[in-house]
């Protein structure tokens, strides 16, 4: 047996992510501006170089 997501084409967090947008967009306007700042995230990288955290490079142009 085939899992939905799976038989309509989508990887598992593509379904995640249509189905937590689909229930934030479902609830109260009281509830959903909290829910909003939930769905917020932030990535940050670091380069490595021989085993160490490398230094960054300027991003200026």
């Amino acid at each position: 047996m085939t899992n939905a997501w799976r038989a309509a084409g989508l990887t598992y967090i593509q379904y995640s992510n249509i189905a937590a947008r689909v229930l934030r967009e479902s609830l109260r306007t009281d509830l959903r501006a909290a829910a909003a700042k939930r769905d917020e995230s932030h990535v940050k990288f670091t380069p490595w170089a021989n085993g160490k955290p490398a230094p960054r490079k300027s991003e200026t142009a």
